[in-house]
């Protein structure tokens, strides 16, 4: 078996190899946070690591703000656009975003004590804030350098370098350290300044131009006016951690940031999916089969819905792995948040419709919407009912979202693909409807531990009965990828 997958591997193309390695790099990244995660919530007290929680929130956020996030789809369109002058263009890309970095560090220090009690934030934690928007751009750029040109060894050794030594370190310094938030920053900031640096480098000698005015021009008037719909997303994912820090103190911060770590790790999942997809959802788009893509979206819903019914079913064993006793109450916020990141899923092939018809404002309202709705929410509901809000209130302006994405989707439909739905809406809600009451319904067994583990044994049950039905629809959505 080992040998026949070998030969599979060795026979894959130059492009399915790099799309199979930047899959890896991109588990190997959220697997080193995972399992790091119960060293770290053992060395930082839970408000210590609520500190981390919302220092990580605002640097989400701020890096749309500071790097425009130049390194995301408008690099990438661009080099392709500009295929026969790439390295000039990506190297003005990295003096576009070293110049915005520091513009932004100048507008700090001129009016420090005012975004230090803004952001609840030390001078030295600012700093290295700013330090790693510019390092992670770089990164952003090299990386899609990387998948361009299909070059995924450089990409495995560097994103394996940086996955392993930064939890080293930063453990190293918090032993050594009595600052162990700022410690915990150090530690990725000197990591990512050591392995992105010489990149930056590299880059900037190949294209031979730090400034460009024609491709700063294109860059700024493709983004500017996606930044409020990057900016919601963030916000959106973010607010939750600073809004109960503010309200409900850090110590609350950390648990729900345990929460939340936990329930992302079904983003793993959904990466993979959408990286494999994307493709062929703009291909299929593009040849006018649009009806041809539920075939392939049904079962991908299916399998998010399910693979996230199961962290549901074991999340109170999860949450006394992942971290000390005094996190337990994290077990309460991991179904509505799991449940958010299945909406978060679906969203991506609603919006796809927008994006290749270049349908911004339908894009930013549905993202600039919910993420407002977010913030009143958790301001009306975390005050009232606690910290443990902010996860149904998550959801529910996940689910809003979607919608609004879907209604947009069917609009553009209407207008470009001849009146055709590309999904039945009734199989969208039974779907999804299902699999929502069902994973609230899981909370109430929490407490009755036997009726939980029946259930556990009953889906592994299921997986064994139909497992052949399930491996088909997996692979039917690799196969029809190549259609």
């Amino acid at each position: 078996m080992c040998s026949k997958i070998k030969n599979c591997f060795v026979n894959l193309s130059v492009q399915a190899k790099a799309s199979f390695w930047a899959l890896v790099c991109g588990i190997i990244q959220k697997g080193v946070a995972v399992i790091t995660t119960p060293i770290f919530t053992r060395l930082l007290s839970t408000s210590e690591y609520g500190q981390f929680n919302v220092f990580n929130s605002w640097l989400q956020i701020l890096t749309i703000v500071i790097s425009l996030n130049l390194s995301a789809g408008v690099f990438q369109q661009g080099l392709v656009k500009f295929e026969e002058d790439a390295k000039k263009y990506t190297s003005s890309m990295q003096g576009l975003s070293l110049l915005l970095s520091s513009f932004w560090a100048l507008v700090y220090f001129l009016f420090r004590g005012f975004w230090n009690n803004l952001l609840s934030l030390t001078t030295e934690q600012m700093i290295l804030m700013i330090a790693l928007i510019w390092l992670s751009s770089v990164f952003g750029f090299w990386l899609a350098e990387q998948r361009n040109e299909y070059k995924y060894k450089a990409l495995v050794v560097v994103t394996l370098t940086v996955a392993v030594l930064s939890p080293v370190l930063s453990v190293v310094l918090i032993m050594s350290s009595e600052d162990k938030v700022t410690a915990r920053i150090l530690g990725n900031f000197f990591v990512a300044l050591a392995v992105y640096v010489p990149l930056f480098v590299i880059q900037i000698k190949k294209g031979g131009h730090f400034a460009s005015l024609k491709y700063w021009k294109y860059a700024l008037a493709f983004n500017l006016p996606l930044v409020p719909h990057y900016l919601s997303q963030v916000i959106l994912n973010s607010s939750d951690r600073i809004m109960i820090g503010r309200i409900a103190g850090d110590g609350f911060a950390g648990i729900y940031g345990l929460a939340y770590s936990l329930s992302m790790i079904m983003t793993i999942i959904n990466n993979a999916l959408s990286q494999t997809l994307s493709p062929w959802v703009y291909k299929k788009i593009k040849a006018e089969k649009t009806e041809d893509i539920k075939i392939v979206a049904y079962p991908a819903m299916i399998l998010v819905a399910f693979a996230n019914i199961v962290l549901i079913l074991i999340a109170p064993e999860a949450v006394r792995i992942f971290a000390p006793a005094e996190y337990f109450d994290a077990v309460w916020i991991i179904p509505p948040v799991v449940l958010s990141v299945y909406y978060m899923f679906i969203y991506d092939f609603f919006a796809k419709f927008a994006f290749y018809y270049e349908k911004r404002t339908f894009i930013t309202i549905a993202s600039v919407a919910g993420a407002a709705l977010n913030i009143v929410l958790n301001l009306i509901f975390i005050k009232k009912f606690g910290y443990i809000a902010a996860g149904y209130t998550t959801l529910f302006c996940y689910i809003v979202y979607a919608c609004c994405h879907y209604l947009f989707m069917n609009k553009v439909c209407r207008e470009n693909c001849g009146g055709i739905k590309p999904y039945s809406t009734k199989i969208i809600l039974l779907i999804s409807a299902a699999f929502t009451a069902f994973g609230l319904l899981l909370l109430l067994t929490y407490k009755y531990i036997v009726i939980r583990y029946s259930i556990v044994a009953l889906a592994l049950a299921a997986v064994i009965v139909f497992r052949k039905k399930i491996i088909d629809s997996v692979w039917s959505i690799f196969r029809l990828k190549n259609d």
